[in-house]
């Protein structure tokens, strides 16, 4: 029987075709390494900053992460820790044009597979790539994660398997209507909830509870999760209808 991790991807026939998550800031530059990562028989996502690039991951779970160091509304480091705190083993290959040792240093200790500098050869960056996915392969590492990575910017995570969420990489004590009301939300960023939505995804469609209830675990939510509870600027309020999270 053939084994996909013995011959080049591009050859392969049959196999399914690794999902490679691209993300970087730079619109050209995002361009000419998917056209690269394309013509070597991969199937290409991309991300242009932190918080697109954790929605991305989790909704598509990728086989290996090319993840630039600086991006707008987090750093590539941002990204890398939370992905290794929600427990993915997934690759993650970093692109940078900084030259301290340092930060290549920081980079492999946070989690991340391998480094890449600016300026690079495309031949390079691909065969890194096979290199990161065979190894994967194996190992039997999973390269898919059951925890949600709900935001870089607070460092907010969320098991659904364990029932945790974390914050900064601390366990966070929530009830498990609070669990739930923030799962509720953070799975669907951006989007808006009435009260009345809310409690029936988290209280059940059959039981008695006022609106009312929903608003009081948002506040307490909020007491746990924002940098500033009187002034949130995450679990939010949208006047006359109900509540949204915004990562």
């Amino acid at each position: 029987m053939l084994n996909p991790t013995d011959v080049d991807i591009e050859e392969n026939v049959g196999v399914m075709i690794p999902k490679v998550l691209v993300v970087d800031d730079e619109p050209a530059l995002l361009d000419v390494i998917s056209y690269n990562l394309k013509a070597a028989g991969f199937a290409v996502l991309t991300a242009s900053d932190a918080d697109e690039a954790l929605q991305v991951f989790r909704s598509e779970r990728p086989d290996l992460v090319v993840l630039d160091v600086m991006l707008p509304s987090g750093s590539g480091f941002d990204v890398c820790r939370l992905i290794r705190q929600s427990g993915s083993r997934v690759p993650i290959l970093m692109l940078t044009a900084r030259i301290a040792e340092s930060d290549r240093v920081h980079g492999l200790e946070i989690g991340a597979d391998d480094y890449v500098l600016k300026p690079f050869a495309n031949r390079e960056l691909i065969a890194r790539i096979k290199a990161l996915i065979r190894r994967s392969s194996q190992t039997g590492e999973s390269t898919s994660t059951a925890p949600l990575v709900a935001s870089v910017n607070l460092g907010l995570t969320l098991d659904a398997d364990k029932r945790e969420v974390r914050l900064g990489g601390v366990e966070l004590k929530l009830s498990r209507k609070e669990f739930d009301l923030l799962t509720a939300l953070c799975m669907h960023p951006g989007r808006v909830f009435d009260r009345a939505s809310l409690l029936e995804r988290v209280w059940g469609a059959d039981v008695l509870v006022d609106e009312r209830t929903v608003d009081v675990h948002v506040r307490w939510l909020r007491e746990k999760i924002e940098p500033e509870p009187s002034k949130p600027v995450h679990l939010l309020t949208v006047r006359g209808v109900g509540y949204k999270f915004q990562p």
